[in-house]
Parts: C-alpha cells; sequence; structure tokens
C-alpha cells in the first residue's frame, strides 16, 4: 500500500508536533494559513499534489534534529561564562552562539563543525536537491536496482546499517522501512550519515568531501561525477532563506536613503559591470530598438557591445526605470500571451515588485538576488515543475508543459541576470494568479510574492500592499494597452 499524508500528524510523533510548535518561525506560518494548535496541521501541497516542507518548516525540523540529538559534547572553555547568565537567557545564547561540535560515535570519531548551522544548512540544502522536502518522494535507481527513500533520500539498506553498526538507534528503523518517509526519521538518519562521513576512514573531511559522498559514495567523492552536485549544492545552500522575516526596503526617490542609486559619470575599467555581460545578443538587441532605452542609452555615450550599468555611490550596479519597463515588456511580449485579469497590467506589477523586493540593483538586496528577488529554488522549481498544473488559460506560450523553460537557471549567478530574473519573476506571479486552482485578486498575488502564499492576510491592508501602492505611483505613466498581457 503506497505511503500518503495528509497531516503532519500522520508522519510526526506528539513530542516532535509540540517542538514544531515551539518553533516561533513555524508557528507563526501555521497560524498564519489557519492552523490551530491542538488540531491537525495540513502539510503543504505542491501543484503535483505531493506533500512537501515548506522552507521554514525544513529548517526546523533540522534544527531540531541537530539539537536534540547531534550536540554531545561543548567546548567548555568556549562556554564557562555562559551559565552565569539566568538559566532561560543561558539557554536561548546556547541556541545560537557558534561552537565547536565535536560528539563521538562508537567508533570513537569526531565531527567537528563551527556551528550547528552550518550542519542545518548542510542538511537542508541537500533535502532540496535530493526530493525538494517532499517526504514520501523515492528514487529506483536502475542501475543497482535499489530505491532511496524520504526527504534526505536514504537507502533502506543504509538506513539499517546506521541503526546496527553505528549506533543510531534513536529511531527503531530495521525492517520497517516505511519510517523513512517520516520526516525526523530520515533527516535524523541523513544527519547521523554525514556524520559518519566528515571522519571517513579516521581522517577529518571536508564539507565538499562529504557532501560528494552523501552523492556518490566515499569512491565518487573526488570523481567528476558527482562535481556538478557540489556545485549545485553550493548554489542552494547559498540561496537558503533568512530566518530573519523579510524586511521591505525604502523607495529608491527618496534622497536621505543612503543606498538611492545615483546617476553617476560612467566610468571604464575591468570592474564595470555591463549588460552585455549579463543578456543575450538577442535580448540586447530588443533593448537597442526600443527607442526609450535607444536614446537614454545614445545620451550617456552607451556603445553596442559594451553597455554599462548605472551605479550607485557604493559601486553597485543597478538598472535604470526606463531599462526596468523595457525589459518587462519583452519578457511579458516574448513569452506571456494575452490574458486580461484585472486593471493593474502585469508590465506595471512587474516593476513595482522590483522596486521593492531589490530597489533595481542587479545582484538583488539580502537573500534575494536579482532585480525580482526569485531565489534559485524558486526558479528551479518554476522550472520544472509549474505547468505540470498549469490550466489551458496559462499566460505562458512558448514553455514546454513541464515547466517555464524559455531560460535556464544553472545556479544563483544566473538569477542576477536581468532578463532572466524578470522571466521567473513574471512565471511566478502568473502562477500566484492562479493559486491552488482559484483566480486571486491582485492584494493576494502581491502579498504572497513578497511574503510566500501561506503568509498571505487579506483581512486588513497590511504594509506589503500599501508598499506596492506606493511603488506603482513611479510607474503611472505605463498605460494597459488594449492586447497587453495583465497577470494581476
Amino acid at each position: 500500500m503506497a505511503v500518503s499524508f495528509k497531516y503532519w500528524d500522520d508522519c510526526v510523533d506528539p513530542q516532535d508536533m509540540e517542538a514544531l510548535w515551539a518553533d516561533p518561525e513555524v508557528r507563526s506560518e501555521w497560524i498564519n494559513a489557519g492552523e490551530t494548535k491542538g488540531q491537525k496541521v495540513h502539510l503543504s501541497r505542491d501543484p503535483d499534489g505531493q506533500p512537501y516542507l515548506t522552507q521554514t518548516e525544513m529548517k526546523a525540523v533540522a534544527g531540531i534534529i541537530v539539537r536534540r540529538h547531534f550536540v554531545s559534547q561543548i567546548d567548555s572553555a568556549t562556554f564557562s561564562g555562559l551559565w552565569s547568565f539566568k538559566p532561560a537567557v543561558a539557554l536561548f545564547l546556547f541556541s545560537f552562539f557558534p561552537f565547536e561540535m565535536c560528539p563521538s560515535n562508537t567508533h570513537g570519531n569526531r565531527m567537528v563543525f563551527k556551528s550547528h548551522n552550518n550542519i542545518m544548512d548542510m542538511v537542508c540544502a541537500i533535502a532540496e536537491l535530493e526530493s525538494d522536502r517532499q517526504p514520501i518522494a523515492t528514487r529506483y535507481n536502475k542501475k543497482t536496482k535499489e530505491t532511496t527513500i524520504g526527504i534526505m533520500q536514504i537507502l533502506a539498506k543504509t538506513a539499517d546499517w546506521l541503526v546496527s553498526e553505528t549506533g543510531y538507534r534513536e529511531y527503531e528503523v530495521e525492517g520497517n522501512s516505511k519510517l523513512l518517509y517520516r520526516p525526523f526519521v530520515n533527516v535524523y538518519l541523513g544527519a547521523a550519515y554525514l556524520r559518519w562521513l566528515s571522519d571517513y576512514d579516521q581522517k577529518e573531511r571536508s564539507e565538499e568531501f562529504i557532501v560528494r559522498a552523501y552523492k556518490g559514495g566515499t569512491k565518487k567523492a573526488t570523481h567528476k561525477s558527482t562535481l556538478l552536485y557540489w556545485r549545485r549544492y553550493l548554489s542552494v545552500k547559498e540561496s537558503l532563506p533568512s530566518r530573519k522575516v523579510f524586511e521591505v526596503g525604502p523607495m529608491l526617490d527618496n534622497p536621505s536613503v543612503s543606498s538611492t542609486p545615483v546617476q553617476q559619470t560612467k566610468t571604464t575599467g575591468a570592474a564595470d559591470a555591463t549588460w552585455d555581460s549579463k543578456v543575450s545578443s538577442e535580448d540586447m538587441e530588443e533593448m537597442w530598438n526600443h527607442p526609450d532605452v535607444n536614446k537614454e542609452w545614445s545620451k550617456s555615450g552607451e556603445k553596442r557591445g559594451k553597455v554599462r550599468f548605472s551605479h550607485d555611490a557604493e559601486k553597485r550596479p543597478y538598472i535604470s526605470r526606463v531599462e526596468l519597463r523595457v525589459a518587462a515588456e519583452t519578457i511579458l511580449s516574448k513569452y506571456f500571451s494575452t490574458r486580461r485579469v484585472k486593471a493593474v497590467s502585469a508590465q506595471t506589477a512587474l516593476c513595482a515588485l522590483a522596486e521593492i523586493v531589490s530597489m533595481r540593483f542587479v545582484n538583488g538586496v539580502g537573500p534575494r538576488p536579482g532585480v525580482m528577488g526569485i531565489d534559485y529554488p524558486t526558479a528551479c522549481w518554476l522550472y520544472k515543475y509549474v505547468n505540470s498544473m498549469a490550466n489551458v488559460e496559462s499566460c505562458i506560450s512558448t514553455t514546454s508543459d513541464l515547466g517555464y523553460k524559455a531560460y535556464k537557471v544553472e545556479s544563483v549567478d544566473d538569477l542576477t541576470k536581468p532578463f532572466v530574473s524578470m522571466y521567473f519573476g513574471a512565471a511566478y506571479l502568473d502562477w500566484l494568479s492562479q493559486y491552488e486552482g482559484r483566480e486571486r485578486d491582485p492584494q493576494f498575488v502581491v502579498q504572497a510574492y513578497l511574503a510566500g502564499p501561506k503568509n498571505v492576510n487579506l483581512q486588513q491592508t497590511g504594509p506589503l500592499w500599501l508598499k506596492f501602492e506606493e511603488a506603482l505611483s513611479q510607474y503611472e505613466d505605463l498605460k494597459t494597452e488594449q492586447g497587453a498581457c495583465t497577470i494581476l
């Protein structure tokens, strides 16, 4: 019988549910989604109907497992003064203070990390790569005729070995592989395997060795076949969300803001970023052919083949509002077919959102890369999966049935390319406009884009929507033309 979970309570012990509710980020996310403590909590589902852990839930599970089972020895010198605080304060500091983690396993070996946050990030990044955080995911290997299971994609025989030979007996999974579908069990054993790899063959191993060995086995840890996995891991790890709440930045035109881009005299030099290095020749031709861009670039002395970005006072590259408008217009006209839903045009919406999430900085702001702030896991997911559930009225006209594929993302750096970021920003807006199969209004789409669809509160006009309206005022001259694609 196939394994299926509808609620968290179906796959988690009561004590683990208590631990999740005790996590402030998880509690906030669940309450905002309409969940109530004491009642069953729904698992999120992707457009294919598969249950998955949100990134907040994934980080919480990893953190609980690491702190509960893998923090057994602490450098007493580092924390000699910690317990002079009141117990509650000391425990709080302990939760966030970096330390050397050196738990012994049954062979007397030790695993050293700078902080438990490093281990949590490693677990979370591997979970993204292996299963997209799906607890019931499986993968069959035709060559070995074996099936990996769960969030960390553990083999049943590996789980049995970890329990019987290395002493990881917190969860008795021997002979019962169905337990590997349970998030806490799977993450525990995945972390245990990472710890074992960290001092494989009595040697302290690097993060690269651990990750590549996790993918291909210890014999393939330095083989070229696992190199791409390591690079993808680094990109995913870099883009893991901060545990801080996303803060909306100030508007660009406020002269009191130190980060306001300043149109300075552009200077040449190897360090200068250029449009041509981040945009295809086809897209550059579209930019040059637009009269507004042509006028702006000609006025600033730009030459074909070497168009420089503007830079702010701190030498950070950003794109002008004219450039932003035309990039949005080009993406929508080339890849999104006509659909009129609401009065706010997709072009205006994209420009306003770019003002909020990135302040038009090419590399983005904080943990959100690129002008549209779409992170690497989201872009990969949009590329691979979204359109498999899209209805016949989908805005996308040139992509396949399996995803938004007009632009490819192989690393976080690809999302600092203006057209790539704009494309996936438009794709995400399109998906949100039909979230869970229902046509959504502008307030929902905007709040969902900025804070996630599970964190939308339509009962009141929040600061995110007000900030969006403020940003829209910067583009009042963009009229919704007859036949223009409208997402919102």
